[in-house]
């Protein structure tokens, strides 16, 4: 299998290139389950971050990148969960479309959740941001509370994303072309 090296903090992985259409393949980046790199990229990132009081994520692949970067910082964490659970009074909810998942979605906050975001300086956080699908998601869930968003930050900016002024990232991520 083809690979992508990447080396941040230290940590070096070999990341699997992997297919998402007849043309077009991505590196396979997930943090999940790979503790010394989570620890890696959440400090690396942090460095580059503005000061905030929470951090917002969607679920999944995100969570231990929020968690990492608020227990070395902020200490605070939502994750804009992708289904509406029967524990979540009020929910409130976006459609999403990312490039790795293959139907549209949706992204949920409860009324707890939101309640805890009101007037507060928010951080989103994701590993990778590619389309921007993902992040336009958060954006507009949080415009429907009363958070003051002061950053997008994500450990890779894949392709195009890259050359964005608006989100903050820790190193670029190419796409390949056949």
């Amino acid at each position: 299998m083809e690979t992508y090296r990447i080396e941040i903090g230290g940590c070096i992985r070999q990341l699997p290139i992997c297919p998402i259409n007849e043309t077009l393949s991505i590196a396979g980046f997930v943090m999940l389950g790979d503790v010394a790199l989570t620890e890696a990229c959440a400090k690396e990132l942090l460095k580059l971050c503005p000061e905030h009081d929470i951090i917002v994520t969607a679920e999944a692949k995100g969570i231990t990148l929020a968690h990492e970067m608020a227990r070395i910082g902020c200490g605070n964490y939502i994750v804009a969960r992708k289904g509406a659970k029967a524990y979540m009074q009020n929910p409130i909810s976006v459609e999403v479309k990312s490039i790795t998942t293959e139907n549209v979605q949706r992204l949920y906050l409860s009324q707890a959740d939101y309640e805890k975001l009101e007037n507060k300086r928010v951080l989103i956080v994701d590993d990778v941001i590619s389309t921007g699908e993902s992040l336009a998601a958060l954006q507009a869930l949080l415009s429907r509370v009363s958070a003051h968003i002061i950053g997008s930050a994500a450990v890779f900016a894949e392709g195009e994303a890259a050359e964005r002024n608006d989100i903050i990232f820790v190193q670029k991520l190419p796409l390949f072309f056949k």
